[in-house]
């Protein structure tokens, strides 16, 4: 049997027509506004106009991402199917993929093997022009504060302390400083500035944590775009840029809705990194999969240090919403990378090894289970080359705190593949659960939740605030933010600050360098170690590979 690409399974798929995706969901047509035959946006005021019940919210975390990869997107995606398997109307709700790891290293975020979301490739790249419409946003605020000063600077706003970045989004690394207003005073007023990736704007964040239009505006009057030379927030609303962010935002504020291989109904909105932002997709996405299906299966980004806490901290507060279950998957081979296997050796039996990176595992499914208070079960992804021993090892230990695991065979079966993992998830949410709890109370300091973070979550000793930090604290607090969640950014690769911190570490501290507020999205941002808000794109792009025929159809697309 031949091997088929993603892409090439995805291009082999008969895809049902939108509206009739939109019927299994129970999405009357009168909400619909089609992009072609295969994906529509859904009018938010669908929520308002319904009384239906909210199903049941089911998380899919994961252990620390590796080189030898997770398929959280894929589990997911594949669970939804499997749920349909037996009999539990399901709906997806992911994030949107970013160009920058399309053309760089990670990849997309449509699933992969028989467990994709379709058509991967508009999704995978411009789709219904979200991120464009978001990016736009973001550089007219920037363009407004820039010509503000040009024109008098009534406001006072202190050049050197603007903290507003431009965006785009693609892996520009040559953007990430820069000295704009050069050429002369037409040109504007010169100083420092520089580029993030978009999925890093707050404007993204804003976006996905508003709970309607209303709410998306008074957002983005609230961001702090500088501050002026006596030391005074100056936000988008002083510079009167939230209406006209707003009015281009308004579209892209609607829930995408495209399909699974299978035709299980899936909302793809937003896309926040889970190390440099929140990691989440849309609450109005999230909200509308509760209301269409019995259940609706999300994601948190990279691990559940990272994407699970703040989907909990953050999203969760800010939605009012309550997972019923968590899904933490792994890899027999990523917990062997975690013991310290290079990737090249990583399809030899290696119980040892296994052994070594198991407490990675272990870690996030304690936290889900102790820290957060929610039932938890392992999704094990299974490779050909996974052991009968190596399997039975990793059950043991889960069983040792309670959880019980379940083989992820979906990326070569589908919803068939997923039916295991669908059964212990109806059996959790059945037998109920009180959480979520937090990791920590809003009222406490910024460095007490700081701490809280790195102790309950990382597992470390604790936090370490630069003085440039522990000075930002004290201003944000005595400027009324420090009731604000965190959102910690950090590498994604450790429980540490520290990339190369693989498996569970201990006896660690972690320095967070600079504390910014996100005061529309409604999070303080914690910058740690050396991790970055533009990345760079790799020795050999991905880029690289992708083409197109004359026809129109596109290769090398995963």
């Amino acid at each position: 049997m031949d091997f088929l690409s993603d892409i090439e399974i995805a291009q082999r798929n008969e895809k049902l027509d939108i509206r009739e995706v939109a019927a299994i969901a129970g999405v009357d047509e009168k909400y619909l506004e089609l992009y072609g035959n295969d994906k529509a946006k859904v009018n938010y005021n669908l929520l308002t106009d319904t009384d239906k019940p909210d199903g049941k919210l089911i998380l899919v975390t994961a252990i620390t991402p590796t080189p030898a990869g997770e398929g959280k997107t894929t589990t997911t995606v594949g669970l939804a199917d499997g749920l349909r398997k037996i009999g539990k109307k399901a709906v997806v709700a992911l994030r949107e993929p970013s160009l920058g790891p399309v053309f760089g290293v990670k990849g997309g975020a449509a699933g992969g093997g028989y467990a994709q979301v379709v058509p991967m490739e508009d999704i995978n790249l411009h789709f219904t022009g979200d991120f464009h419409a978001i990016g736009a946003a973001n550089n007219l605020l920037a363009a407004l504060i820039d010509n503000h000063i040009q024109q008098g600077n009534q406001l006072d706003i202190d050049v050197r302390r603007i903290t507003w970045k431009r965006v785009v989004d693609m892996n520009d690394r040559q953007l990430r400083s820069i000295v704009c207003g050069l050429g002369g005073k037409p040109n504007g007023v010169p100083r420092e500035d520089g580029f993030e990736i978009t999925v890093a704007s707050e404007v993204m964040a804003i976006l996905c944590l508003s709970v309607n239009l209303l709410d998306l505006k008074e957002r983005l009057a609230r961001i702090v775009v500088g501050y002026t030379r006596d030391d005074k927030p100056v936000t988008a609303g002083d510079l009167k840029a939230h209406g006209a962010m707003a009015a281009l935002l308004k579209d892209a504020l609607k829930p995408n809705l495209v399909q699974t291989l299978e035709h299980t109904p899936a909302f793809i909105h937003g896309g926040p990194f889970a190390n440099i932002a929140h990691g989440c997709n849309s609450i109005i996405a999230t909200r509308m999969a509760l209301k269409l299906g019995d259940y609706a299966v999300t994601e948190g980004g990279f691990g559940a240090d990272l994407g699970a806490e703040k989907f909990l901290d953050i999203k969760c507060r800010a939605g009012n919403l309550k997972p019923s279950a968590v899904v933490v998957v792994a890899t027999v081979r990523a917990l062997k990378h975690h013991g310290g296997v290079a990737k090249a050796d990583l399809n030899n039996e290696n119980l040892a090894a296994l052994e070594k990176g198991l407490p990675n595992l272990l870690r996030h499914v304690e936290n889900v289970t102790t820290v957060y208070g929610l039932p938890a079960v392992v999704a094990i992804n299974k490779f050909p080359t996974d052991s009968d021993a190596e399997l039975k090892l990793i059950e043991a230990k889960c069983r040792e705190l309670g959880v019980n695991v379940a083989l992820s065979e979906v990326w070569g079966k589908g919803g068939d593949g997923g039916v295991a993992l669908a059964n212990e998830v109806v059996r959790l949410v059945e037998a109920g659960t009180k959480g979520p709890d937090f990791v920590y109370p809003l009222e406490c300091s910024i460095e007490d939740k700081l701490n809280a973070i790195v102790t309950r979550v990382y597992r470390g000793k604790g936090v370490e605030l630069t003085p440039a930090a522990k000075k930002q604290a004290k201003q944000l607090e005595a400027m009324g933010f420090g009731t604000l969640p965190i959102c910690v950014a950090k590498t994604q690769y450790s429980f540490t600050d520290d990339a190369t911190r693989l498996g569970a570490p201990e006896d660690f501290t972690v320095t967070v360098r600079n504390l910014k507020v996100a005061a529309g999205a409604g999070f303080i941002v914690a910058l740690t170690g050396e991790v970055m808000t533009m990345p760079g794109l790799p020795k050999v792009p991905s880029a690289e590979k992708i083409d197109v025929d004359a026809s129109g159809k596109i290769s090398g697309l995963f």
